[in-house]
């Protein structure tokens, strides 16, 4: 008896030490796999970040190129260049002289025909004069504040 027992306990201690390769294997796998995990997210926020460099990339060199598109094409020419550098640069206030001197018009027609100028002179009036004058002296106050 005492024979079939220590075969037993021979038979059986054989198995402890594959139980343990077992156990220690399974924890070696889901080690692995939390490794695999925490590397794939590391992936992933690095290829974000990479996708984000190229999207700013991209945004610096649409802004270069609608910049370098709204400079005048100059033909060499020195009279040529400061007719077109002229044109150019007088856009907007031409613009702007020519709606008042419109405006200015419309006002004497109306003054012409109402003789009152509290009558002629809106609310929408001073909205529109208010805008315009904002405009002309806060552009100069940012172009000097944005150059220091």
């Amino acid at each position: 008896m005492l024979s079939i027992l220590g075969s037993l306990l021979g038979f059986g201690s054989s198995l402890v030490p594959q139980l343990f390769k077992f156990f220690q294997d399974k924890r070696d796998k889901e080690h692995e796999l939390k490794v695999m995990e925490v590397q794939m997210q590391m992936q992933a926020a690095g290829h974000a970040q990479r996708l984000e460099e190229i999207n700013v990339q991209g945004d610096i060199e649409e802004s270069k190129a609608l910049y370098q598109s709204a400079q005048p094409i100059l033909s060499g020419v020195e009279w040529v260049d400061a007719v077109i550098s002229f044109l150019t640069s007088s856009v907007r206030p031409v613009i702007t002289y020519s709606f008042f001197a419109l405006y200015a018009w419309v006002k004497a027609a109306q003054y012409a025909k109402a003789q009152d100028v509290a009558a002629i002179w809106s609310p929408e009036d001073m909205a529109i004069f208010c805008t315009i004058v904002s405009f002309w002296f806060g552009s100069r106050t940012m172009q000097k504040f944005f150059r220091k």
